[in-house]
């Protein structure tokens, strides 16, 4: 084997193992931003049904309020 194919091999692996450490740092960052958008969404529709929830005690509570009268 010669030394141009042997640093050739060399080249190739180190090569490969940056575009390896590359992709995982990408798909971790991707990673990241799908959860901090999921943690917002999820955020809005907890808070939507907090409200809706509150709406409706407040709409019942009036229903009995008449009711009793």
């Amino acid at each position: 084997m010669d030394w141009p194919q042997v640093l050739a091999i060399v080249g190739t692996n180190i090569v490969l193992i940056g575009v390896n450490i590359a992709l995982f740092l990408w798909v971790r960052t991707e990673t990241r931003a799908d959860h901090r958008a999921l943690l917002s969404w999820t955020q809005q529709m907890m808070n939507a049904m907090q409200q809706e929830m509150k709406d409706f005690h407040g709409r019942l509570c009036a229903i009995e309020e008449k009711n009793k009268k």
